[in-house]
This record gives structure tokens, C-alpha cells and sequence, in this order.
């Protein structure tokens, strides 16, 4: 009944068929006057075996690898037979009869499909598969499919079969990012194409079909299905016996994916981030986005796209600052010590030497491109702001030192308010002690005495991406800005008070072509932003926050130990930040949707974060 209904439809179609037809030799006939233009458009591209992008700790040791696309081409000389016989009876019986398009491979489908538990098929031939692939977008409407056939035929023109084929069996998508079918028996099986069984072969034959229906790590059964019922018209064709095709059916398939070497996840994510803004900053596009108009963006965002694309393309290798043992040490001790549910922290530490960074972490049970909370996740400051926008600011441009007297009572600006923690109420105290017990009302009115405008030309010179025109106000005294800042910004901020110096900190050291030449290197010249005078002030006050102040319970394996803490308004956010002769360092916990945490503010437990990220 299915199949006398299938063929009173062809009855049915015939007009619609030949309009079609009439309509295809019409646009055809239309193409001869553009045939160059045609011609150019669909040349072959070539396609390269795809390079990993290798990741390089600072022993030279991989820790990371990824895969823009997994490529591994092969020539048609090289794949087994019973490849193309798949491929041919399921998808194009006629394909090395035809010029590129196949009026009765319509036909054909409706007929096949009719059919029960048949093979799906559609009207496209091989030829026409491929000029999709490369060419056309998949929108199904009469226009792209006149244009695919035109592609078609103009391609048939240009280059033999095989070499069509070839193209196609190369091209074909088998999910996962894996494109051709020998990568999909490298990364499925982990066998090149030649080595598999004639099972296996048909297993990952089924893929492109639909490869989110076919998706064997999330279908399994439904690829199973299919590639019995490829097996099955191998057997109707006579490509093999009945009694193989039970065989190649039974036979068990067991998966064997290729696995990427992928460590340290939130560290790695970043590196990739980091690359993206080397390369705008070493090609000029940074510059050029600033200065462009919305239109000119996204063309110069698309062109800076395709340039890293292509660097991902070609397999380079990004050396790192990592430091592997420290790294592994860190994300151990900070998961053990987010023992309350929800509760999340990031945390950065570079390397005072060569200010770069050697551990991150980004959030516990962090898997590769979440969300990274050490970079992308700007929250309140508090207290620990006020180093950068009030006192080095203050030193730098007043007769002011440690020992300077300042009152810590009421003080408003116009509306604004600010209250010492616990609403304490001082007389008049030494800017050291202000700054170690965090008097808010003694750091706004030194902040009126830097004055807004010069506090925030000091912090231009810093890497804080989230600071807004709004923020000029002297909320910023205490860390109250409109979006914040995050653990990478402060840190990186806080080197500054190595030696007064001030450079971008970096992950990568260098980016390399697979023979080793240098591509890309960040500029290592430092700018002196904090005078010696200046830098000796702030060491002292953020070691006396340490000694007697806000920070008591810190301590480091070093002759050095300074930091800063914060705690934002309803106890939301609790930050520490500081430095010790090797390393500088900036913790955050709080939860992603802010929440009190007045009843963990005893526990201190960023205190512990930071005493072991800073020692180990």
C-alpha cells in the first residue's frame, strides 16, 4: 500500500517536476553570462590536516590542547572501498553518471522513502551535498535550491568525479567539530579510516545523515539503528552476503574517543581569552574598535575574528607562565575550603619577578569555558580599593605620610554619608591607623583632598575594564562603583606596589609557530606609576594591616607580608588583596546571586584562601 501510495505520488509530481526542470536549465542558461564569477566562487578549497592549539606550562611541559575543528584529510586513493559503496548507494547511485544535479534522484527519494525502515533520502546528489557544505547556507526554499544545483553543475564542469569525491567523503561533518570520515575514525575509534571494520565503518557513516539525531555519545542506539539499516542495503546491493551483514550487525561497537590533553581548565580558558586580546593589541585593532563607528566595528570585529581563527587554524603553540605544582596545590586547597553549598570564590597569584600569572582559580567544580569568575566577574571592591584611588593617590601628590594626622568623625558631601564599620565614631588619628582599622570616613575626606579627577587618572593607567564615567563620585573613596572590578584587575593593580612599576600582567609569554618563531610576544616595559617614596608608604601601611589591623591572621613564608581587605555593604562581598617579596594576590568569595554573609564573616574564610595561595 506504502509503496503504490509512493508512486501515485511521483504521478502527481510530475508537473511540479517539470516546471522544476524548466525553471533549473532556465537559471542555468542565466549562470553562462556570470560563469567566471560562478567558476571563481566555487573553487575547491584545501583542506589541512587541523592542528591542535598546544599549551606550554613554564617547564615546557603540555598541559593543554584544543581543536578549532578535527580535521584529518586523506586521498580518495586511501579509503576502503566499501566507504564509497556506503556513501554512493545511500546518498548518490547515479553520481558518476550525472552533471551535477539528478532530476530522477527526485524521484527516486520519493520512492525509497515510501518505503519501511528504507534509507531517508533527498534529491540532492553528491555534488550538490558538497556545494552545501561549502557554499550555501541550509535554509530550505526554492531560490537556494536553484542556486545549489547551478553550483553544482558548475563545479561538475571544473573538476572530475573523484575529485568531487574526494572533496565530499572529507568535508561531511560527523558532529563534535570532526570533519571527514577518516577524522571521525580517529576521533571515534582513534584508528585511521583503513584499520576499521566494516561495523565500525558503518557505524560512523550513519553520523552525517543528522548528526545531532546520530550523535553516539548522546544517541547511541538511535546511530546503532541506522547503521544496520546501511549494513542492510549493503546486502541488498550485493556489496555483501546476507550472512555478513548478521555478522557486521552483531558485532559489538565500542567507542573509543579521542581524548584532549585538557588540565587546569580555568587557567587554560583564560590563556585563550588572553591570546584574543594579544593579538587585537599587537595588530592595532584595539586602537581601531576605540576610533570606529558601530558599522566599521563589527567589519573590523569580524576581520580580527578571522585573523585569530586562522592563527587557531595553523597549530600554534602558547607558552605560559603557569606554574603546574602551585596551580594543582591552590585549586585543592580553595575547593576544601568552600565547604558551604553555593558558596564560590576566585582567586589570582603572579609572580612579582616577572609579573606574570601563575595560578587561577575561577569557581569550584570549574569546567572549561564556564563562566570565570577570576576575569569575568566584577563585583564591589569595599575597602580594598582604597589603597589604589585614595592613599598612594595621596601620597604621590600631598606632603601626606603614615604619621599625618586625620579625623575619623561624621563627615558628609552633600548627601553622602559615609559610616565607620559598626558606626564607630574616631577624633582625629594617624593615617596609619585609619588604614589599617579602614576609617571610611577618614579615606573620603583624604579622597577630597586627592580630588576625584586626579584619583582616577591614576587608575586609568591600571587594566580596570568595568569602571565607568558614573563612577566619579566619592562613593569610589570606599570600593562603591557601578559594576566593580574583578580578582584578575585588582591583582594585577596591586603589582604596582612591588616597586612602583606597572605592567599589564600576562599569562602568555610567547605564542610560536610549530618551528618555533616567535608570533606573538607581549611588550615587557614597565611604567612607573608610584614614586620609591610612595611605594615605601604603602608597603608599610598594608604590612601594619597585617601586624594590627584588619588583616591579623595573615602571614607568609616571607620577610614581607602586606595586604588590604574589603567588605562591601550587607556583607556581599569579602575581598583580600596584597603582596609578599614573591608573590601578589587577590582573593573574592560570595555567591554568584549576592547574598549576606554576615554569618560567615568569623570563619575568615578568604583569610585561609589567601594565607595558602600566597605561601604554597
Amino acid at each position: 500500500m506504502r509503496q503504490l501510495l509512493g508512486y501515485l505520488m511521483i504521478l502527481c509530481l510530475f508537473p511540479l517536476l517539470f516546471v522544476v526542470g524548466d525553471k533549473i536549465w532556465e537559471e542555468a542558461a542565466k549562470a553562462q553570462n556570470h560563469k567566471e564569477q560562478i567558476q571563481e566562487q566555487i573553487k575547491l578549497p584545501e583542506i589541512k590536516k587541523q592542528l591542535p592549539v598546544k599549551m606550554l606550562d613554564r617547564n615546557g611541559d603540555l598541559f593543554n590542547e584544543d581543536y578549532v575543528e578535527w580535521r584529518n584529510p586523506i586521498p580518495i586513493e586511501e579509503i576502503p572501498e566499501i566507504v564509497k559503496q556506503i556513501f554512493i548507494l545511500s546518498e548518490d547511485r547515479d553520481f558518476y553518471q550525472h552533471i551535477g544535479f539528478d532530476i530522477s534522484a527526485i524521484m527516486r527519494a520519493v520512492i525509497t522513502n515510501a518505503e519501511q525502515n528504507s534509507i531517508q533520502q533527498g534529491g540532492s546528489t553528491i555534488s550538490q551535498q558538497l556545494v552545501r557544505m561549502l557554499y550555501l547556507s541550509e535554509e530550505k526554499t526554492y531560490e537556494r535550491k536553484l542556486m545549489e544545483v547551478l553550483y553544482a553543475y558548475e563545479l561538475e564542469k571544473l573538476y572530475d568525479k573523484d575529485t568531487i569525491f574526494e572533496m565530499y567523503l572529507n568535508e561531511m561533518y560527523f558532529g563534535h567539530q570532526v570533519y571527514g570520515i577518516n577524522s571521525a575514525a580517529t576521533y571515534y575509534f582513534q584508528k585511521p579510516i583503513q584499520h576499521l571494520s566494516v561495523a565500525e565503518i558503518a557505524f560512523i557513516a550513519a553520523i552525517p545523515n543528522n548528526p545531532s539525531i546520530y550523535d553516539p555519545l548522546k544517541h547511541f542506539d538511535n546511530t546503532k539503528a541506522r547503521q544496520e539499516r546501511l549494513i542492510d542495503l549493503l546486502a541488498k546491493e550485493n556489496v555483501i552476503s546476507l550472512d555478513e551483514a548478521k555478522q557486521y550487525k552483531e558485532e559489538p561497537i565500542r567507542l573509543n574517543i579521542k581524548e584532549k590533553t585538557q588540565n587546569f581548565p580555568a587557567y587554560s580558558t583564560y590563556v585563550l581569552h588572553e591570546l584574543n586580546q594579544l593579538i587585537a593589541e599587537t595588530e592595532g585593532y584595539n586602537e581601531a574598535l576605540q576610533q570606529a563607528s558601530p558599522e566599521e566595528k563589527l567589519l573590523l570585529q569580524k576581520e580580527l575574528d578571522n585573523k585569530i581563527n586562522e592563527l587557531l587554524y595553523s597549530g600554534i603553540i602558547i607558552h605560559t607562565a603557569l606554574d603546574p605544582e602551585k596551580q594543582s596545590k591552590d585549586d585543592v586547597s580553595i575547593n576544601s575550603l568552600l565547604t558551604i553549598q553555593n558558596l564560590q570564590s576566585s582567586a589570582v597569584v603572579i609572580e612579582n619577578e616577572k609579573r606574570e600569572i601563575v595560578s587561577m582559580y575561577a569557581g569550584k567544580n570549574y569546567n572549561k569555558f564556564d563562566f570565570h569568575r577570576a576575569y569575568q566577574a566584577p563585583r564591589q571592591p569595599g575597602s580594598s580599593f582604597k589603597p589604589l584611588i585614595v592613599y598612594a593617590p595621596l601620597f604621590e601628590r600631598t606632603n601626606y605620610s603614615p604619621s599625618s594626622i586625620v579625623n575619623g568623625g561624621k563627615y558628609c558631601i552633600g548627601a553622602f554619608c559615609p559610616q565607620n564599620y559598626g558606626g564607630a565614631i574616631y577624633g582625629d588619628v594617624t593615617i596609619s591607623t585609619a588604614f589599617k582599622h579602614s576609617l571610611n570616613t577618614s579615606a573620603v575626606r583624604l579622597f577630597s583632598k586627592v580630588g576625584i579627577e586626579t584619583a582616577f587618572q591614576y587608575l586609568q593607567q591600571f587594566n580596570f575594564k568595568s569602571i565607568v564615567e558614573q563612577d566619579k563620585n566619592y562613593a569610589a573613596a570606599l570600593g562603591g562603583l557601578t559594576y566593580g572590578v574583578t580578582t584578575l584587575e585588582l591583582a594585577d593593580a596591586y603589582t604596582s606596589f612591588i616597586d612602583g612599576s606597572y605592567v599589564k600582567s600576562h599569562a602568555i609569554r610567547k605564542v610560536t609557530d610549530q618551528q618555533g618563531n616567535i608570533l606573538y610576544q607581549w611588550p615587557s616595559e614597565r611604567k612607573q606609576i608610584w614614586s620609591k617614596q610612595t611605594v615605601q608608604y604603602m608597603r608599610s601601611l598594608l604590612n601594619e594591616v597585617v601586624r594590627s589591623g584588619t588583616g591579623r591572621g595573615i602571614h607568609a613564608n616571607s620577610s614581607y607580608i602586606g595586604v588590604k581587605t574589603g567588605t562591601t555593604n550587607e556583607y556581599r562581598d569579602f575581598w583580600i588583596a596584597g603582596l609578599s617579596n614573591e608573590y601578589t594576590a587577590a582573593v573574592w568569595i560570595g555567591y554568584d546571586q549576592p547574598t549576606s554573609m554576615l554569618q560567615l564573616e568569623d570563619d575568615r574564610i578568604h583569610f585561609n584562601i589567601f594565607n595558602r595561595i600566597i605561601n604554597q
